[in-house]
């Protein structure tokens, strides 16, 4: 097995932990995502207006005839797409759907001050940083990807062409595109760092997403049955699937999911500065969301999300990490009972307008272009120098 530079420490101590999950995770720090990115190939030279319309025709041909005169690697994709796996069980989606919708404000926090922390602590931050998307166009990247959050948790989301399905479908398309660009680029060290974007990264990700999140939701107050939690992590696996994660390294279930997640803490190399500039990007950037205008206000909130985040990743990454030193004692339970408190009200005073206080929040913060989805994709390794998309 060939072994990039970076993980040769990590791979050592791993190997010393779980001999047989570490050597996998290895192998897939050269994997990218084959069928998409022979795809990606093809539509190249056809340019990218006609590259957006084939996969526009692709993520909507329920029919399965709109794609006859399209490249091969074109029909092949959308076609393996359609198939769903022997383990789908789109019905087991509906628990997980109620309770992310009932969680849908701690489902952010977790997100912003856990989980997406904790995978920009991997090598996937060289990625995001040598494009400059969070940099550049940060806000617009982060409602983009709670867009596809909320559409993978919309009941029907996830069946075959609706709206779930094609944002997990796209995500997968535009990692297959930055991965080629990022693979021309001089930047990229491929010796070193091993595929852009590669399938340990997203194998690592989505097992963050899921069984991280469910820890981060509990921590945060956030309630949720046995069978709701079951189906949250069939929601995220499937999507994971769709994203072009191989099943060798897709979770099964939570508990291997936090296994994964452990096993690729240990084999990723430490923090990198660009895990610490994004981080900090990431904590920064959020009072956007909340549509704070004073440079003060803003300061603020964003040192108490700091001062969460750090209660949720720990102190040994929040200090990887170069986060401001912050006590962190009582804050999470300060945070789980005010929002015990608001549930207790909701329960005694019914408001309509605070039962709708999560999907209002959730749309607020997602991307809705006027035009609908875009099926374009980047066509420059550097955001700021790429067309929309």
């Amino acid at each position: 097995m060939k072994i990039p530079a970076a993980y040769t420490d990590g791979y050592a101590k791993g190997r010393q932990t779980d001999p047989e999950r570490s050597a996998n995770y290895l192998a897939h720090t050269t994997m990218g995502d084959p069928l998409a990115d022979e795809m990606i190939a093809e539509l190249e030279p056809l340019g990218p207006d006609e590259s957006a319309m084939l996969i526009e025709l692709g993520m909507h041909d329920r029919e399965g005839d709109a794609l006859r005169d399209a490249p091969a690697s074109v029909r092949e994709f959308f076609a393996r797409c359609a198939e769903p796996p022997d383990w789908l069980d789109l019905p087991s989606f509906l628990p997980g759907c109620r309770m992310f919708h009932r969680n849908t404000r701690l489902v952010l926090a977790g997100m912003v001050g856990g989980v997406l922390v904790e995978g920009f602590s991997t090598n996937i931050a060289k990625s995001f940083f040598l494009t400059g998307r969070l940099r550049d166009q940060g806000v617009r990247r982060l409602k983009q990807n709670n867009r596809h959050m909320l559409e993978i948790f919309m009941p029907g989301g996830m069946e075959a062409h609706a709206d779930g399905w094609t944002h997990s479908v796209r995500v997968r398309l535009v990692h297959a595109k930055i991965r080629q660009l990022l693979g021309r680029s001089e930047e990229w060290d491929a010796e070193e760092l091993g595929t852009p974007i590669s399938s340990a990264n997203l194998g690592f990700a989505i097992a963050a997403f899921s069984a991280r999140l469910l820890k981060h939701l509990k921590s945060l107050g956030a309630t949720f049955s046995e069978e709701e939690r079951r189906s949250f992590m069939a929601v995220w696996r499937y999507s994971g699937y769709l994203m072009g994660i191989p099943e060798t390294i897709l979770y099964r279930d939570e508990e291997d999911a936090l296994e994964l997640f452990r096993i690729g803490r240990i084999c990723e190399p430490p923090p990198s500065m660009e895990s610490v500039v994004l981080s900090s990007s990431l904590i920064n950037s959020a009072p956007l969301f909340a549509g704070l205008d004073d440079r003060d206000e803003r300061q603020k909130l964003a040192g108490y999300i700091g001062q969460i985040s750090r209660a949720l990743i720990g102190d040994d990454l929040a200090d990887e990490l170069m986060y401001p030193e912050a006590p962190t004692r009582g804050i999470l339970w300060k945070f789980r009972t005010l929002n015990r408190i608001e549930r207790m009200m909701e329960k005694l005073r019914p408001n309509p307008s605070r039962q709708m206080a999560n999907l209002t929040t959730i749309l607020d913060v997602s991307m809705f272009d006027k035009q609908g989805i875009s099926y374009r994709l980047p066509d420059h390794v550097y955001a700021e120098r790429s067309s929309q998309w």
